[in-house]
C-alpha cells in the first residue's frame, strides 16, 4: 500500500490524463518563443489571472528572483513579511543575485503590519536605499492574507509608488478560501507568482504573470540566470492541464484537511488555528510525544510527515489523498498517540 504522505503538496504526482497529454504535446524551441504548448499555456495563465502576459519558469523560487530582478536595480530594497517565502527559504537569491537589500514586517497568520510597512518605506535621501518593491505572500503558512489587510498594505505602497509583487504559490489556494477569483486578487498587484507543481498536481513549473513589458524584461533576466529552456513543451503541457482539470478540485484539499484536523483534535493534539481554510495547517503533537517517535511511528503505519524535530510540524493535503486516506491515517495517529501514552 502507497504512504500517505503529508509532507507537502509539492509530492503530487500527475494523473493519467495529465501525463497523456504530456505525452501528446506539441513541441518546438521555447528559447526562439516557437513551443506551441509553452505558448498556449503561458496565454492561458495571463487569461486566468487578467494580467496582458505570462512566462513559464522552472520553479517559483525562479519566478520570484525574475520578479525582483524586473521590478528592482540593485541597491534598491524590497517591503516583506519576515517568513515570506522569497525572504526567509529562497537562498537569499535577492541579496545575492539582484543586490536588492530586504526590510522585514511582522507577519501574523498571513497578515502584514500596516504601519511598519509604511515605517519601511525610505524617504528619497542618498543615505537609504531605495524602497522599490513590496512583496505579498498569498497564502501563507495556510493563512488567505485576509482581503482587508490585503487591499490596504498594497494601497500604502501605490501611494509611495512601489511595485506590487505576490508570491502566490499556491494562489487558488488562496482564492477558493476567501471566496474571490485568482484574477481579483491579481488585480491588484503588478506581478504574480503562481506554482503549477503543488496543489495543481503538474510534475514541473511555476506561472510568472503581470504586463507585457514587464514579462519582456523578465524573460531578459530569465536567459541571464539559466531558466531558458528548450522543447519544453512536454512539461509545460502537464502545467496547460492542470489550468484547465485541477483547480476546480483543491476544494477536496482543504475539506480533507479540515476533516483531519478535527480528527486530531479528538485524540487530544494541538491544530494552530480554530478554522483550517486551506489544505496546510500545523499541529502540536501532545505533551507525551517527542517529534522523532512520532514521525517514526508514523512511518512504520505507511503515513509520512514533515519535521520530527520539535513536537510541530507541518501537515498538507494534496491530489492523491482522498478522504478514505485521512481515515487511515487517523487510524495511524491515533495509534502513535495511545502506544505512547501507554509507555507513560
Amino acid at each position: 500500500m502507497e504512504p500517505i504522505d503529508f509532507r507537502s503538496d509539492t509530492v503530487t504526482l500527475p494523473s493519467p490524463e495529465m501525463r497523456e497529454a504530456m505525452a501528446v504535446a506539441a513541441l518546438g524551441d521555447d528559447v526562439y518563443g516557437e513551443d506551441p504548448t509553452v505558448r498556449a499555456l503561458e496565454a492561458r495563465a495571463a487569461e486566468l489571472l487578467g494580467k496582458e502576459a505570462a512566462l513559464y519558469v522552472p520553479t517559483g523560487t525562479m519566478g520570484n528572483l525574475l520578479a525582483v530582478m524586473t521590478h528592482c536595480r540593485a541597491g534598491d530594497e524590497l517591503i516583506c513579511g519576515q517568513r515570506t517565502h522569497t525572504y526567509a527559504a529562497e537562498g537569499g537569491g535577492p541579496a545575492r543575485l539582484c543586490g536588492v537589500s530586504a526590510w522585514t514586517v511582522s507577519q501574523h497568520r498571513g497578515r502584514l503590519d500596516p504601519a511598519e510597512v509604511a515605517a519601511g518605506i525610505h524617504p528619497d535621501d542618498s543615505h537609504y536605499p531605495r524602497t522599490a518593491l513590496l512583496i505579498v505572500e498569498q497564502p501563507h503558512g495556510g493563512w488567505p492574507m485576509p482581503l482587508d489587510n490585503f487591499k490596504t498594505v498594497i494601497a500604502l505602497a501605490r501611494e509611495h509608488n512601489l511595485a506590487v509583487h505576490m508570491d502566490g504559490a499556491r494562489l487558488f489556494n488562496a482564492a477558493l478560501a476567501l471566496g474571490v477569483s485568482a484574477s481579483e486578487l491579481a488585480g491588484h498587484v503588478d506581478s504574480v507568482m503562481f506554482c503549477l507543481s503543488k496543489g495543481l498536481a503538474a510534475p514541473v513549473g511555476s506561472m510568472l504573470v503581470g504586463s507585457t513589458d514587464f514579462i519582456k524584461l523578465a524573460r531578459r533576466n530569465r536567459k541571464a540566470v539559466g531558466g531558458g529552456m528548450r522543447q519544453v513543451g512536454v512539461i509545460a503541457a502537464g502545467g496547460l492541464f492542470a489550468l484547465d482539470h485541477m483547480v476546480e478540485r483543491l476544494a477536496d484539499d482543504h475539506a480533507n484537511a479540515r476533516r483531519l484536523a478535527a480528527g486530531l483534535r479528538t485524540l487530544g493534539w494541538g491544530i494552530d488555528r480554530d478554522e483550517v481554510e486551506t489544505n496546510i495547517f500545523f499541529v502540536d503533537a501532545p505533551a507525551s510525544l517527542e517529534g522523532r517517535e512520532v514521525a517514526a511511528g508514523l512511518k512504520e503505519r505507511g503515513v509520512l510527515v514533515s519535521g520530527g524535530y520539535s513536537r510541530r510540524m507541518r501537515l498538507v493535503t494534496h491530489y492523491g489523498i482522498e478522504q478514505a486516506d485521512i481515515d487511515r491515517a487517523l487510524e495511524a495517529f491515533a495509534a502513535v498517540t495511545e502506544g505512547a501514552l501507554v509507555r507513560s
